[in-house]
């Protein structure tokens, strides 16, 4: 038995007044399979033309060791030329990823390879992010800080995406003042016997392939695992729900900088401490 998810409905195309009212205002993912065939970068963009362009910038890079207290936010754990990155892709799995790569700061030529797509809600013209992977790496499953309507385009090989709305946070066993859960769950085989409330968890699933981009709604959970060495580009647009936004000025600007000022004061203790806390609260409310 394996988690409760539906497949993300599919779609070949889609007109704004169909995503606004079909995914959009219910909150519903969705993927579409043919929206950037027109784009430069459906035929142009592969790891090949990426080492081309970008091959001598030094990327941060990040693998799926746990969180410790005396890292900073999202600080890498090692650092290469992109050139000797994608050379190591194409070599194995590794477990080294790029993640939240800003387009315009880093590969501004790229930005001429595609367009800001109107979706009928207005997108984040500074935050075009690239993300990349080797096989079988992944993140953790987790939510955006400011809890964005992202719009998830793949490039390259085949990449495995799983959500689960907010709504399903209780049965997920999240660390309390954080955007992950508990570090060791194997989203791919769970072990029920551990996780047991993660049965109850609803949530979704669907396997990305080049040229597909999937629409994740505000604040959704997502686990994304590179099925083979691939990237994909986020563009985002800021939480409409007042919820959402009143949650995510919350995140920025208060939790965040709690979370840090106790990592400095107790150190592994409090990290320690936020993994029992995820046991304890989830095992509460399980039915």
């Amino acid at each position: 038995m394996g988690l409760n998810l539906e497949q993300i409905p599919r779609v070949k195309m889609l007109t704004k007044k169909q995503f606004i009212k079909n995914y959009f205002k219910p909150q519903k993912p969705v993927v579409i399979e043919q929206f950037i065939t027109d784009w430069p970068a459906y035929d142009k963009w592969s790891l090949d033309y990426i080492k081309q362009v970008a091959g001598d910038k030094e990327v941060p890079l990040y693998d799926d060791r746990p969180v410790k207290h005396d890292e900073g936010f999202n600080e890498p754990h090692a650092k290469m030329k992109m050139a000797d990155y994608i050379d190591l892709l194409k070599q194995g799995p590794t477990k080294f990823r790029i993640f939240l790569w800003n387009v315009i700061k880093e590969v501004p030529v790229l930005q001429n390879d595609f367009k800001y797509p109107d979706f009928g809600i207005s997108l984040m013209k500074g935050l075009p992010m690239l993300f990349f992977g080797g096989s079988d790496s992944h993140t953790f499953m987790h939510y955006d800080i400011d809890l964005a309507n992202i719009f998830h385009f793949h490039f390259e090989g085949k990449k495995q995406c799983i959500l689960f709305p907010q709504s399903e946070t209780k049965y997920l066993y999240k660390i309390p003042h954080s955007l992950i859960v508990r570090e060791d769950i194997d989203f791919s085989n769970p072990d029920f016997d551990k996780w047991p409330a993660l049965k109850n968890a609803k949530g979704y699933i669907t396997e990305l392939k080049h040229g597909n981009v999937v629409y994740i709604p505000e604040g959704y959970w997502h686990h994304m695992k590179y099925l083979t060495p691939g990237f994909s580009m986020s563009l985002r647009a800021i939480a409409r729900k007042p919820r959402n936004f009143g949650k995510a000025l919350y995140n920025i600007f208060i939790m965040r900088h709690f979370d840090n000022l106790m990592r400095r004061m107790k150190g592994q203790k409090w990290i320690d401490w936020k993994n029992e806390k995820a046991i304890v609260r989830t095992n509460r409310v399980r039915v």
